[in-house]
């Protein structure tokens, strides 16, 4: 397996990195490898936070503190005063590079080891407000760069960048362009949306984005041709709604659902390109470097189309949270439920905790959702369930009018032919936005407050 500076030397001669420049990115992480291996060698490895707002900065540290081996915690620059108290507390760190104090600041780090030496933190768990790192290695990150490329039958990949470095997501695809010889572009979203794009060939690119950013490209007949070009879209980060999933099929979008999440180094699931425009409908096959097995909840293995509980085993899993490991390395049993078909087809039915029982009957919000998304008649929807005297839980929507006189009884209405009569949510509250992360995730407990509120203090 080839070494951060092994790929790095394989890079010194390309003009590899696009919209940056390659020569600057090899410089500085020359540099500061030196440094790092200089300050290491006084005893022990530096943690290092690394919140560098500057794209070839961030990656060229990243590259640097890897190749020295040196426990590195990816940050996002933009968390507030709460969150970076939290990630200060947790990690004491020695270095910190960005975050305005130029190249860099010195923490105050107890010197207290991190459990495996050349380890990557990589953040998750922003959407519940409480920020957690899953440990990763180069190792954990090149199996699921080996898994991509088998899966995908490629020697070198591009990668058309719009997501944060910081994330799995944006991380993922700088590490498969460094570690193959491709290209990378990388550019902000916000630029993408208004028309100033990088010149590449996207037949030759991959792109990923979540569900809200292909969204709103779609809303731009000029966007919508530009993305039809690129050799595949990936699409991850949350759960996209099938009105979306259509829309991209009708503009001949190469789209490539994925499943996978920070904990599994990225998808370890994906639908091939040609089986979702031939009218596919699943998170696709599971990837070389990783296995799925369907459980129920006495822990004995389902057969295909039976939903339960999904475990991962993979080469790409974290080892655990910092600080601490688990125990059971080899497999990982998420949250998520769903079934394999006959093709070994991953499809996801929903989040067992985001299951809602009501009066005795085990409804997932994602179908609902769906549903109601499939109206047309809103902007965004989330469903969730309130404590109910009577059944349990209630089903409540919380969701976005697309205008401002939409009726929700006749959203209702329009409900009635497609869902059973108990999975039509009982009250119904409109809102101006959802709390959602850049990743478009849900963020359900600031939803509950939202209901009660509302239950609370009705608008009459």
């Amino acid at each position: 397996m080839e070494r951060p500076l092994d790929c790095l030397n394989n890079l010194v001669q390309n003009d590899w990195l696009i919209g940056y420049n390659s020569r600057q990115f090899n410089q500085i992480a020359q540099e500061l490898y030196l440094e790092l291996t200089q300050l290491s060698a006084c005893g022990t490895l530096p943690k290092i936070i690394l919140a560098e707002r500057e794209p070839v900065r961030f990656l060229a540290s990243f590259i640097a503190a890897c190749a020295a081996n040196c426990p590195v915690f990816l940050c996002n620059p933009d968390w507030g005063t709460q969150e970076w108290q939290q990630v200060f507390d947790l990690v004491q760190p020695d270095i910190i590079l960005g975050m305005g104090h130029g190249a860099w600041g010195m923490g105050n780090g107890n010197n207290t080891q991190c459990p495996i030496p050349n380890s990557i933190m990589i953040p998750t768990g922003g959407s519940s407000g409480q920020i957690k790192f899953a440990i990763h290695t180069w190792e954990t990150l090149i199996a699921s760069v080996k898994g991509f490329t088998e899966y995908f039958q490629l020697k070198q990949v591009n990668s058309f960048c719009v997501l944060p470095l910081y994330h799995v997501s944006g991380l993922m695809q700088f590490m498969r362009s460094f570690t193959t010889t491709g290209k990378l572009a990388i550019q902000p979203f916000k630029a993408v949306e208004t028309g100033q794009i990088l010149n590449i060939k996207q037949s030759e690119f991959f792109i990923s984005l979540v569900p809200t950013q292909l969204q709103r490209l779609l809303e731009n007949p000029e966007l919508s041709e530009w993305l039809s070009q690129f050799n595949t879209v990936l699409l991850g980060g949350a759960p996209a709604w099938n009105e979306l999933l259509e829309k991209a099929r009708f503009n001949r979008i190469r789209l490539a659902p994925t499943y996978g999440m920070t904990e599994t180094a990225s998808q370890i699931a994906t639908l091939k390109p040609d089986d979702f425009l031939s009218g596919k409908i699943s998170s696709g096959q599971i990837l070389p470097h990783a296995k799925v097995i369907i459980r129920n909840q006495q822990g004995e293995i389902l057969n295909y189309n039976q939903i339960g509980n999904i475990t991962i085993h993979a080469q790409s899993l974290a080892l655990g949270y910092y600080p601490i490991t688990r125990e059971n390395q080899a497999d990982f049993q998420v949250d998520d439920l769903g079934f394999l078909d006959e093709q070994n087809y991953l499809n996801i039915v929903g989040r067992n905790s985001d299951k809602i029982i009501t009066g005795g009957e085990n409804i997932y919000p994602a179908e609902i959702e769906s549903a109601i998304q499939a109206t047309q008649m809103v902007a965004d929807i989330c469903v969730i369930g309130i404590p109910d005297k009577h059944w349990g839980q209630a089903l409540t929507a919380i969701y976005i009018p697309k205008q401002s006189d939409t009726s929700t009884l006749k959203i209702q209405t329009l409900l009635k032919d497609k869902l059973s009569k108990f999975k039509i949510p009982k009250y119904w509250i409109p809102q101006q936005n959802l709390p959602r992360n850049s990743q478009g995730k849900i963020n359900r407990q600031q939803l509950q407050q939202i209901a009660t509120e509302f239950l609370q203090n009705p608008i009459t």
